[in-house]
């Protein structure tokens, strides 16, 4: 059952929704595809991501202290043999996540940061295709409609290059839409497999602060020990980078942070408001974050990729558009 909440509560976990999820996004071009010092580029994906973890489980903790007086690590020990299976998925989506990341930061070698935002602003259709090939799921017509126009102005505006950004990346597209697709799939098998956890019939119930503590606790552990055993190297370099600029640790400290300040905000307005608030919110937020890129880091964008741009935005506002209507027919009958 939500709980009612003002309409100065909203305004507030609106804005913060936009200044640390905006902060969030400046930080993220800013790390993986501006240079420090004389030229200089940071190509150490791991290490964010093992900030980013420890971060988002240590607020995720914090956060289900303070609302649930409980502990997240109830739905292992309260579900009898049910919190092994429970188990055994979240280190499937914490290994999916873990790898999802970093290719996905890789890609930024060789593509457009604003195409990589564009890609990874719509999350249904890797979601649709894993839900499709795995569980044979079928979706209303307008999902596909979305799907196709954000498919279509992703693909227009990654091969409509305009003359600078090969400034800022090798302009090698075929290799770094190689990577963004299957940084994009793992995410559609991470949140698919999250669906299919949170059908589960458990006496002690996720919620999503739980996920957001346990899961990136996961991760944290998996990287770290992956980083450890296998590309000690990364350590070394980052240390070394860090030395050499010390503001990349700023950097990447707050651009954590505000992720996982940013995924409180997300919960509060699930938990208080209606989910539409938060579709139109995170729509937005992604808008005003693709503005503030062209803005403060000079992207010049060609008619071709406006056209992309209008496409993929658009599909996303019909999605939101539509399930607004779905919501009120209920209420109309």
């Amino acid at each position: 059952m939500k709980k009612e909440g003002s309409a100065l509560s909203l305004a507030i976990c609106v804005l913060g929704l936009y200044s640390t999820f905006l902060t969030w996004s400046v930080l993220q071009e800013r790390i993986n595809t501006t240079p420090y010092g004389d030229n200089e580029y940071f190509r150490a994906p791991l290490i964010i991501n093992i900030v980013q973890a420890f971060l988002a489980s240590i607020v995720g903790l914090f956060y289900t202290a303070v609302t649930s007086k409980s502990s997240p690590f109830d739905v292992f020990t309260q579900n009898g043999k049910q919190g092994w299976q429970v188990f055994k998925s979240l280190v499937l989506i914490s290994i999916c996540s873990s790898v999802a990341s970093p290719i996905g930061y890789k890609s930024l070698a060789h593509l457009d940061y604003l195409a990589y935002l564009l890609a990874k602003s719509c999350k249904l259709i890797p979601v649709m295709l894993v839900h499709f090939i795995l569980y044979k799921t079928r979706f209303p017509m307008f999902k596909y409609i979305v799907a196709s126009l954000v498919t279509l102005g992703v693909t227009i505006f990654t091969l409509a290059h305009s003359k600078e950004s090969r400034k800022v990346n090798d302009g090698n597209t075929a290799l770094g839409l190689a990577y963004l697709i299957g940084s994009m799939l793992l995410d559609g098998l991470t949140n698919s497999t999250q669906d299919q956890l949170f059908k589960i019939s458990l006496k002690r119930k996720f919620t999503g602060a739980n996920l957001m503590c346990v899961l990136n606790l996961f991760i944290f552990v998996l990287t770290t020990a992956y980083l450890v055993l296998f590309q000690k190297s990364e350590i070394s370099e980052a240390y070394q980078f860090i030395q050499r600029y010390p503001q990349l640790l700023y950097d990447i400290v707050i651009f954590a942070g505000c992720g996982a300040i940013g995924q409180v905000f997300i919960f509060i307005i699930l938990e208080h408001f209606d989910s539409i608030v938060l579709i139109t919110a995170t729509v937005t937020r992604k808008m005003l974050s693709m503005m503030l890129s062209v803005v403060l880091f000079g992207h010049h964008l060609n008619i071709k990729q406006w056209i992309g741009v209008v496409l993929v935005f658009g599909g996303i506002g019909f999605e939101a558009f539509t399930k607004f209507q779905q919501k009120k027919k209920p209420k109309s009958d």
